[in-house]
């Protein structure tokens, strides 16, 4: 077992790993080094889901006491747009504000016997910190570590178009709430939820066009943490009034950036090993982060207990038990992700009951979301059947000029004859990098002298095809088929009701 472990990065994970480890083998010293006073912390409050905590809890009740004396818990998720306010149930999640749930990991740590050396900034300098077994970097996305073993670990990172800023708010909202305002300079959006009895997180996200029209674009971003973006707090005071009973929004560093979506093709060089957001980040909008970082904590802690006198083999069990869930989250936050660079398109485009269940559906399907809410979905359907006389989503007509389709799920004989005879059928690529010159293919088709009267999409992912068919539903106005390998019948209804197509084709693998 490695006797001396400088955990560096004093958030939630490097914390609770140090008290894991520590609480396991007392005879190892444990030093957490943070560059941060005790008293600082950034940001606001930590979301959690109810279904995802069970491993963080059996390894220490710290979190479930914390969010059971200090949190706030909630069922619903509300969307609010166009005056409507929608509520999906069966979403347990539970929030804390971060500042509490550090105090209480510094406690919990300082318990078990870890020395906690905050104001303590280790230098970018391979001989730092010297004198240690084991060096966990948990010193957060723009880990110097990370970089500083770049050639080994190949990080790689991927950024969003979308601007973001965070906030609190002294208005609370009842849970995890949606809110989405179209101004005079473009759509903005919130995702807020309550952290305390007095206080909320307040994010918002909008497209970079409509933060240049709002001249929110002059603060700069560049100087040291710490001051925050006055004006902007001011407009969104302003913009969503309405929404926060003209409450104020609180500054904790709240400057606009862009999200940065991090992997890492190696998590460990040598005896350094990376943890939380040093290896991997994921949309905030999956609230997932701490989750993440507290999961590897575990993990972590767990493979150098299993592997006591073989440090390398400890950091590869480490790894290939972490990997396979952090890349599932990361991969279903990427459509969550796109929602939010997408979102004013559909705040244009859709009645706010189908609003909802498009982005509810951005990362699973129908029957998921029934499971949950079963009367959320019913009334999605039922305002279907209203609007195309009674018939069941599979069962509606469609007519394309001369032609009419009695279904909306075709078979693949009906494909063939369309595809040659109907319209244009474009290959989805395999990354979101790769549309825009098939954007433009699909512009010049519309813009020649016989536009298609249908788009049919196939190959790519489920992601770059259904952004293929909204490019041609939303933006130029031609009716959208999706072709999948094996479409089943819940995927083809989610598809309709969502918006995303208007017709669907299965293909045999």
């Amino acid at each position: 077992m490695v006797s001396r472990i400088a955990c560096v990065g004093g958030g939630p994970g490097g914390l609770f790993f140090a008290a894991l480890i520590k609480q396991a083998d007392p005879s190892v010293e444990v030093t957490v080094f943070e560059r941060n006073r005790a008293e600082d912390t950034f940001g606001f409050g930590v979301v959690f889901s109810d279904a995802t905590l069970a491993a963080i809890h059996a390894a220490d009740p710290v979190l479930r006491t914390a969010l059971a004396e200090y949190g706030r818990h909630w069922d619903d998720i509300e969307v609010r747009l166009k005056g409507q306010r929608i509520r999906c149930g069966g979403n347990g999640m539970a929030a804390i504000t971060r500042k509490t749930l550090l105090q209480l990991l510094h406690r919990r740590a300082e318990e078990v016997g870890v020395e906690l050396r905050f104001s303590h900034d280790i230098p970018a300098d391979p001989a730092e910190p010297a004198g240690y077994d084991l060096i966990v970097a948990a010193d957060g996305a723009n880990s110097r570590f990370r970089d500083r073993l770049a050639d080994v670990l190949v990080p790689e990172v991927e950024v969003a178009t979308a601007k973001f800023i965070w906030f609190g708010t002294d208005y609370l909202f009842d849970g995890l709430t949606f809110v989405h305002e179209h101004g005079p300079h473009g759509t903005f959006a919130v995702h807020g939820y309550p952290i305390s009895d007095g206080v909320s997180t307040f994010i918002v996200e909008t497209d970079e066009e409509s933060w240049r029209r709002a001249g929110l674009d002059e603060f700069d971003t560049a100087q040291p943490p710490g001051p925050s973006d006055e004006k902007s707090k001011a407009y969104l005071e302003k913009l969503f009034a309405e929404q926060i009973d003209g409450r104020e929004l609180l500054v904790n560093n709240s400057r606009w950036g862009n999200f940065r979506t991090r992997r890492t093709h190696r998590w460990h060089s040598g005896n350094t090993v990376l943890l939380g957001d040093a290896a991997h980040t994921a949309h905030f909008s999956v609230g997932s982060g701490t989750k993440m970082a507290m999961e590897d904590a575990v993990a972590l802690a767990d493979s150098l207990l299993a592997h006591r006198d073989d440090l390398p083999s400890a950091l590869e069990a480490y790894e290939t038990a972490r990997r396979p869930s952090v890349e599932k989250i990361q991969n279903s936050a990427r459509p969550s992700l796109s929602w939010w660079e997408h979102f004013g398109r559909y705040h244009d485009a859709f009645e706010p009951m189908q609003f909802a269940f498009h982005f509810i559906s951005r990362s699973i399907g129908k029957e998921r979301i029934a499971r949950r809410d079963p009367d959320f979905v019913d009334q999605v359907v039922r305002d279907w059947r209203a609007a195309h006389d009674g018939h069941a989503p599979l069962d509606t007509p469609l007519r394309l000029g001369e032609r009419e389709f009695t279904v909306r799920h075709l078979a693949e004989a009906e494909l063939a004859e369309l595809r040659t005879e109907a319209g244009l059928c474009l290959t989805a690529p395999g990354s979101e990098a790769q549309l825009p010159p098939i954007y433009d293919q699909l512009a010049d088709a519309m813009s020649g002298d016989t536009p298609p009267e249908l788009v049919a999409v196939q190959g790519g992912t489920p992601l770059t095809r259904s952004l293929l068919a909204e490019q041609a539903r939303l933006v130029h106005g031609v009716p959208a088929l999706i072709v999948e390998d094996g479409m089943d019948e819940d995927r083809a209804e989610t598809l309709l009701l969502s918006g995303r197509a208007d017709l669907v084709g299965r293909e045999q693998t």
